[in-house]
């Protein structure tokens, strides 16, 4: 009987407003395009970083040197560590001419670590901000029991160039 029901109203509406039942080819965009990010991005760049801002001074450091590989095969952007061998793959956010901007996850043991970049690019350099999140969650049932947020000043120094396969 339900059945029934549905194919009457569908019947129904198609009769009453045929235009639903002509498709029209369209093609939606959304999204940000990897093809929009300037190709400067791309290479190994000597980061420096300075807290300007936490919720918790015994979890993030004051400040840091870091090493960023930023990397595109197709369409998937990896941002890898060299010293470390951390690596993940990065979400667009937004990119506006030479504004970039882009988040990770990564999972470290009972905790969930997000960051979220956004950089200005000038050439081989770039300023910008790195905003952290990192979740701790309860081994017993999954709960979430503290979140730590931190908020650093980064500058980026182009050491090598790009590192582009399509």
């Amino acid at each position: 009987m339900k059945n029934l029901f549905v194919i009457i109203s569908l019947i129904f509406t198609l009769i009453l407003f045929p235009s639903m039942s002509m498709a029209e080819e369209f093609t939606l965009s959304a999204g940000v395009s990897v093809n929009q990010i300037p190709k400067t991005f791309y290479g190994t760049w000597r980061i420096t970083a300075k807290l300007d801002d936490t919720n918790s001074y015994a979890t993030f450091k004051p400040q840091s040197v870091d090493m960023w590989t930023l990397s595109r095969v197709n369409d998937v952007i990896t941002l890898s560590n060299p010293f470390s061998g951390a690596k993940a793959e990065i979400q667009l956010k937004a990119v506006e001419g030479n504004l970039v901007i882009f988040s990770k996850k990564a999972p470290y043991d009972n905790k969930m670590l997000t960051d979220t970049v956004s950089i200005r690019l000038d050439k081989n350099n770039f300023t910008g901000i790195n905003e952290l999140v990192l979740e701790s969650f309860s081994l017993v049932d999954g709960h979430l029991l503290k979140t730590e947020k931190a908020r650093y000043i980064i500058k980026g120094e182009k050491i090598s160039g790009e590192n582009i396969i399509e």
